[in-house]
């Protein structure tokens, strides 16, 4: 391989004992292909047994942890014991190709499209809107419901285990729910569970505590626990830098494996201000990256704009979108046949690289995010 690559192929150990091979890291992305009842498709087993091998780990597309909180068109669930088995297929064709699974659990909260849900009535901490285009106004929940969310992420997490995954990511990103009521946009709740910022984080982490109370009772070997975080939100009141600081802060002491920062790329500056440029995920690993390990993401494309992001001392890059056009693109970097990564897509190439129908569509309907020639 390239010497400079050679940082990107160390192994790294995480908090809980578990060693993996190299620094790259599957981004959890959504795929559309699993079936209307939360079990996996043939065809989204086959995707994930052609993406991993090469990469450490791979972090699965998201995962409702009850059925109200299903945010996308053939998204698979991790909301019942009848589903273990289906969680089971998909860490199964990924460890026997050497890499470790990690499955992603989420609830959309107000996200969720209404037509999705079996009562058609998304819910949220507040009952607000989102900022968008037809955003449907949320139910606020109830203080019950709150402390069965909680649980139901416990839950989820023994499901993991009992599907022998290797740890599980906490999506407390990307405007979902658990972002949902760190967001003094969308949790202008009076209670426990919301108002000022301490209360703001009261949700976070209970969750985090449920997840790491599931591992303790259930797990019988080293169990990862992760979260990934959006830093701020373009909304008035939202979430600031500082907000996030607090948070990361709070995270850092929990005895998690790694913090995952979801950001449109890896160097971009703040959303709120134009005037600071300074990378969000090197700020927040600056801060804390002593005590937790830090996992950086977006828009690095090439072998060399990874190795840049790894010098800035952040231990972790997720790939996403390369994975997905160019399987093999570990392979071959570590092999020094970076001229052979893929970097446009044609239709022809989506029966090879086990893309199906729903997820191309999904995915080239994103302005520029794939090259098609």
């Amino acid at each position: 391989m390239n010497s400079k690559s050679k940082v990107a192929f160390k192994p790294f150990t995480f908090r809980s004992g578990i060693e993996i091979k190299n620094r790259i890291v599957m981004a959890p992305m959504t795929n559309t292909a699993s079936h209307d009842n939360g079990e996996v498709s043939d065809e989204e087993v086959a995707y994930y047994h052609k993406r991993a091998g090469g990469v450490g780990m791979v972090i699965t597309a998201c995962t409702y942890v009850t059925r109200n909180g299903k945010g996308f068109p053939g998204e698979f669930g991790a909301d019942s014991d009848f589903l273990i088995p289906s969680l089971k297929r998909v860490a199964t064709t990924i460890q026997e190709k050497g890499s470790k699974a990690i499955l992603q659990i989420f609830h959309g909260g107000r996200m969720c499209p209404p037509e999705l849900l079996p009562d058609l009535q998304p819910i949220a901490p507040s009952a607000v809107a989102a900022e968008r285009e037809d955003a449907i106004k949320p139910r606020e929940m109830t203080a019950e419901e709150i402390t069965d969310m909680v649980k139901a992420f416990g839950e989820a997490t023994r499901r993991a285990i009992e599907a022998g995954y290797d740890g599980v990511e906490i999506h407390g990103a990307n405007t979902y729910l658990i972002q949902q009521f760190f967001s003094p946009h969308s949790n202008r709740r009076t209670d426990q569970w919301g108002g000022t910022l301490e209360k703001r984080m009261a949700f976070p982490l209970a969750v985090v505590e449920a997840v790491k109370k599931a591992v303790k009772e259930h797990a019988k070997k080293p169990f990862i626990i992760g979260y990934r975080l959006s830093p701020e939100e373009r909304e008035n009141p939202g979430i600031t830098m500082d907000d996030t600081l607090h948070l990361v802060d709070r995270l850092a002491d929990q005895q998690l494996d790694y913090l995952h920062i979801s950001v449109g790329a890896f160097w971009n500056g703040s959303i709120r201000d134009a005037n600071d440029q300074t990378s969000r995920g090197v700020m927040i690993h600056d801060r804390v990256g002593d005590r937790i390990p830090v996992m950086g993401v977006g828009m690095l494309r090439t072998p060399d704009e990874v190795m840049k992001a790894l010098e800035t001392g952040i231990p972790l890059i997720a790939l996403g979108r390369e994975l997905i056009m160019e399987p093999h693109w570990v392979q071959k970097v570590e092999a020094g046949e970076e001229e052979k990564i893929r970097t446009t897509l044609s239709k022809e190439d989506q029966k090879e690289l086990v893309i199906s129908d729903q997820m191309w569509e999904y995915y080239t309907s994103i302005p520029g995010w794939f090259p098609i020639v």
